[in-house]
């Protein structure tokens, strides 16, 4: 007597319906809700007599879980349908009922396409009445057709097709238990949409590499004579180089643009060298110093020719 209620899935469209690229689909729980016609199927009773019906309807809402491909669903569904009933104890008509509490399984065949066909199966627990009559708690169960449309990765449309059936259900009437067979067709349409999963946290970025310690000394005019400041200097060079353990030291010399390049490259060496053998008296092996003279060439202040620079009269220190 009763229809039986198909629901779910997934019914109106959402957002945009251009959208039939592949997606890409991430497991998580989603919740959906639909509706659409159910159709109880013609049938006799243990008395005689038949029971006949004709279109009704069927709501439901689920709450699930994808696992990409297979999915997991609890469902609620109510449907009812119009019957008329004519038995040897009594010949009326109305409508019928049916509650439905109901576990199932699904599975979709192309998770990452827009489109997917899936099919599925359930078990659960149906309440089945009349308005005539109370009927009876009855174990439920459902086969399942569908096609969804992945609208993205979170929202789903899908059109089910459902075979929703019971063990037989009773009402009483005349003082009789009437028993019957209820077997239903449920076509829904519905509306799915998953939750996305807690974004992973960004790794922390990797620190900047440090830069190596660099030191620069300046000299006079034509000279490679070391200041006291320049001294200063080169013993910060020293201590950086002792706390590396183990490290390269690069002095390279430079001249502003006063005097010829050939006196200049050669000044440039000298004052690199100068630099070097401080280094040593502070203690840093001479093996472990590279001395390199470039004349005119890297001018930290930029000039035309035959300009007496004091910023370009240096040695560069560099400790890797």
């Amino acid at each position: 007597m009763k229809k039986a209620l198909g629901v779910m899935a997934a019914a109106m469209l959402l957002p945009s319906v251009g959208q039939a690229q592949e997606i890409n689909p991430l497991p998580g729980f989603y919740v959906g809700a639909g509706g659409g016609l159910a159709w109880f199927l013609n049938t006799s009773t243990n008395v005689g007599g038949s029971i006949t019906s004709s279109t009704g309807w069927a709501v439901g809402g689920i709450v699930g879980y994808d696992f990409v491909g297979p999915r997991v669903e609890l469902e609620v569904a109510y449907g009812r349908v119009p019957i008329s009933a004519s038995i040897p104890l009594a010949n009326f008509s109305g409508t019928a009922g049916q509650l439905q509490v109901m576990g199932k399984v699904l599975y979709d065949f192309f998770p990452a396409s827009a489109f997917t066909p899936y099919v599925g199966a359930g078990a659960g627990i149906g309440f089945v009445d009349s308005n005539t009559a109370l009927g009876a708690t009855v174990f439920a169960y459902e086969g399942i057709l569908g096609l969804g449309w992945n609208v993205d990765s979170q929202w789903r449309v899908a059109l089910e097709g459902r075979y929703v059936g019971t063990t037989n259900p009773w009402v009483n009437i005349g003082g009789a238990n009437v028993t019957y067979n209820n077997n239903n067709f449920v076509a829904v349409m519905g509306v799915q949409y998953k939750f996305a999963p807690p974004a992973a946290a960004a790794p922390p970025p990797a620190p900047a590499a440090a830069a190596p310690p660099s030191f620069m000394v300046f000299f006079d005019w034509d000279s490679y004579r070391l200041s006291q400041a320049s001294l200063n200097v080169i013993k910060q060079a020293s201590d950086a180089y002792r706390a590396k353990g183990n490290a390269r030291v690069t002095a390279t010399g430079h001249t502003d643009t006063s005097g010829s390049e050939q006196y200049n490259m050669a000044l440039s060496l000298r004052r690199a060298n100068a630099v070097k053998d401080a280094l040593v008296r502070n203690g840093v092996p001479a093996s472990a110093i590279a001395v390199i003279g470039r004349g005119e060439q890297g001018l930290l202040v930029q000039t035309g020719d035959n300009v007496r620079e004091p910023q370009n009269r240096r040695v560069e220190i560099l400790v890797q």
